[in-house]
């Protein structure tokens, strides 16, 4: 019960018009989980409204979280440049997370540690990313790493043995009204940049994009 009383999910900050600003407004007024208590901002999907292509990711990082902005940090300049290379250009892309605020541990100086969102995080997020794509209506969606594709698929996801191939939109419950043509999971560009093989790593991303690059023709 206090479970559901601390978390009891973003559903009901979801505006009725599915546009920007509103998503904006609401994401930045969310108490659908605890994590907005220590953000410093919600940070909505950013990007052309009408985007062919959706990426999702985890969640906020801490220059994230202190912009506003979706993937203005380090993984995300990565992901930008990997757009480029593959061939998707990164301007016309809708990107955005699976979770709204940035979840973190208190390190030394001052310094905030990332910390994954659970699944209870994940849930209760999820209303948004419904929100998100039925506003954006994309033809496809590009889920970087295992918090996002666990968003959408559940828990059991993994993204090794599906990553760089179309996949179909699952029937979660709710079901969006709109759902891409396809999918395809790849690594979280901050997985790259964490990488002891970061080079080979880095050219298995561009792969999959490459992919996204060429079913988004």
């Amino acid at each position: 019960m206090a479970d559901v009383e601390q978390r009891p999910g973003a559903a009901a900050w979801v505006p009725e018009t599915l546009e920007p600003a509103a998503i904006g407004r609401g994401v930045q007024e969310c108490r659908g989980c605890e994590l907005f208590e220590r953000a410093t901002h919600g940070v909505p999907g950013a990007g052309p409204p009408d985007a062919e292509v959706m990426v999702v990711g985890e969640q906020p990082g801490d220059v994230e979280d202190r912009e506003g902005l979706p993937f203005v940090g380090p993984a995300g300049k990565l992901l930008v440049r990997a757009l480029e290379e593959a061939g998707v250009p990164p301007g016309d892309v809708f990107r955005t997370n699976a979770v709204k605020h940035f979840r973190w541990d208190p390190g030394r100086a001052g310094k905030r540690i990332h910390k994954g969102p659970s699944r209870v995080h994940v849930a209760a997020c999820y209303p948004w990313l419904v929100a998100e794509l039925e506003m954006v209506r994309p033809r496809g969606v590009v889920l970087l790493g295992a918090t996002a594709g666990a968003a959408v698929y559940g828990p059991s996801f993994r993204v090794g043995p599906q990553r760089g191939r179309p996949l179909t939109w699952p029937e979660p419950d709710p079901r969006p009204t709109w759902t891409p043509e396809w999918v395809v999971a790849t690594a979280h560009p901050s997985s790259v940049l964490r990488s002891r093989t970061r080079d080979e790593d880095y050219r298995q991303l561009v792969a999959d994009l490459a992919v996204v690059a060429e079913l988004s023709r």
